[in-house]
């Protein structure tokens, strides 16, 4: 599979804008830049020849199927849709908010064994909640048009955050299925994508005791331990900082080093578009290569956001540069490897300063991969599997 900086960086963009939104607010579903690009009315389409059979499995062992909800929501053609029990894709509609002010969008497992549902082309978002219901609130966007917020679990104010709740990810069009585990917000339920078709792929599986594992190790990290809210999720740190929860200049230490390391000394990143050489002239890390790219000295948010001063457009130079960066800076590679992407899972997280949140994510899947903060797949460490020939899916909650 091909990096997240070496694919279109698109997709972060729909990450964040499905779970990324301002601390003070939830989140509100933009359009998904892989949705199917289809020629016709761009009115939400039943399942049709594209339909993929889904299986939902709760191997959960401290929930039973019918306190288990399933929802599957995102967009198809620029329109915000959502999956009904029969696999039929219904446009978001305003007149779907109950008496409480909330939809319900909730399909129910079956009463005992596995689920099977069918997914049609879209892009979006498969959540599960256990023990209660989410709270979905169709509203409407800035073009008038009916939208739909999301649970936003790192909110205190959010009607979710109660709720024990998480989600996987997928854009699923006539390119094939390309998916993921997530802990790029937060994270609470272990789940395990299973794709098959020209392959027969698993990804994002927590060992036994992960779950407990990850939350212990996370609240051994003195400036990470407020990130982790009871025994229902911990919040990714990012969050955490927008919250008062983590300290705002975690990393500044890191990349003061960073930045005086490479005033006398070259530091290397190499992308599909090939090898820039940079080093810090004045205020800025400056590369030369394919093109020109520079960058101004991030912040801590910056850092775990991979955003702002280490945003990445996809323009081909600088958005892949700032993605390897952004991963050497989670990742605390940058002063110990000139050659980035840094590709040997032992020399991340080795220092002090460093993130600890995907640190414990990583450390708790069986094969080692995790989406634990936004380019956690430079040199595919993430835990994200695609196929051009998809034959089905599988997601299973795994054991607590």
């Amino acid at each position: 599979m091909t990096p997240r900086h070496q694919r279109s960086l698109g997709r972060r963009k729909f990450l964040f804008a499905l779970g990324g939104a301002a601390v003070a607010v939830p989140a509100i579903a933009a359009v998904a830049p892989h949705a199917l690009a289809d020629p016709g009315t761009g009115e939400a389409k039943s399942a049709a020849a594209g339909a993929l059979p889904l299986t939902i499995t709760n191997n959960t062992g401290a929930y039973d199927n019918a306190g288990v909800h399933v929802y599957i929501v995102g967009n198809q053609d620029g329109k915000q849709v959502r999956v009904t029990p029969d696999g039929t894709l219904a446009p978001i509609s305003l007149s779907d908010n109950g008496a409480d002010g909330f939809t319900d969008y909730a399909i129910d497992l079956a009463g005992g064994g596995q689920t099977r549902l069918s997914l049609p082309y879209m892009s979006g978002r498969i959540y599960v909640s256990l023990g209660a219901k989410l709270k979905f609130k169709a509203v409407t966007d800035g073009n008038g048009n009916a939208a739909l917020q999301y649970p936003a679990g790192w909110v205190t104010s959010d009607p979710n955050y109660g709720v024990l709740h998480d989600c996987a990810e997928f854009t699923y069009n006539a390119s094939g299925m390309f998916c993921n585990t997530t802990m790029v917000d937060m994270f609470s339920v272990p789940l395990a994508i299973r794709l098959t078709g020209a392959k027969d792929q698993t990804t994002g599986t927590v060992r036994p005791g992960g779950r407990a594992a990850a939350f212990d190790a996370v609240r051994r990290a003195e400036d990470f331990a407020r990130l982790v809210v009871d025994d229902t999720r911990v919040i990714a740190p990012g969050h955490g900082l927008d919250a008062g929860l983590f300290p705002t200049d975690y990393f500044a230490p890191y990349i003061d080093e960073v930045w005086s390391t490479y005033t006398g000394r070259d530091l290397t990143v190499t992308t599909n578009a090939g090898a820039f050489t940079g080093r810090v002239r004045g205020d800025k890390f400056t590369f030369d290569g394919p093109g020109q790219v520079s960058f101004d000295k991030p912040s801590t948010r910056d850092v775990l956001f991979c955003d702002g001063r280490l945003a990445a457009p996809n323009d081909g130079t600088t958005g892949p540069v700032a993605a390897v960066l952004g991963a050497g800076f989670n990742r605390s590679t940058l002063l110990s490897n000139p050659a980035q992407p840094a590709t040997d899972a032992a020399s991340f997280y080795g220092t002090d300063i460093t993130n600890h949140y995907a640190k414990a994510m990583h450390a708790v899947t069986e094969d080692g991969r995790a989406y634990g903060f936004a380019f956690d797949d430079v040199a595919d460490f993430a835990s994200y599997i695609q196929d051009t020939a998809p034959t089905g899916m599988s997601l299973t909650l795994t054991a607590f």
